[in-house]
């Protein structure tokens, strides 16, 4: 198994997230990110792999991948597609530098999903800013 961690681009928060993929999933469905190259590792991907969404600094969530296919952008130029399944699972936060494209992330270097009964909605209402500033304190 191997994940991805990617950059939301855009994404204010975890619920902006949602309401994005929610409008994307009822306009054209299957639920899935486009990306110019298809992943080298795509078998260990949809082995159990998840997309690590990086927002506003910080890994906050992630999402199954579950298969990884030949798609089309708007324009009709090929690219690949990775089909996620909908819901969004809360993952400790953990700051992340920025970059372009996305990276591998092995399994023991992903971040802990967020115990269930826990109230991860809270830190929606934290500025981003406070966020990663307690985070780098290790306080969060």
């Amino acid at each position: 198994m191997l994940h991805i961690v990617k950059l939301a681009v855009g994404v204010r928060d975890v619920p902006h997230l949602t309401e994005i993929q929610a409008r994307r999933l009822k306009a054209d469905p299957p639920l899935r990110h486009q990306t110019r190259n298809a992943p080298r590792r795509a078998p260990e991907i949809i082995d159990g792999g998840s997309i690590y969404w990086v927002i506003t600094g910080a890994i906050l969530v992630r999402q199954r991948i579950l298969d990884i296919i030949e798609d089309r952008w708007d324009d009709d130029s090929k690219c690949s597609g990775l089909v996620l399944d909908p819901q969004l699972i809360r993952v400790q936060p953990r700051a992340m530098k920025p970059f372009q494209g996305w990276r591998y992330l092995a399994p023991a270097d992903a971040p802990a999903d967020i115990a269930a009964g826990a109230s991860p909605e809270a830190m929606d209402e934290m500025p981003a800013d406070m966020r990663r500033a307690l985070h780098g304190l290790a306080l969060l």
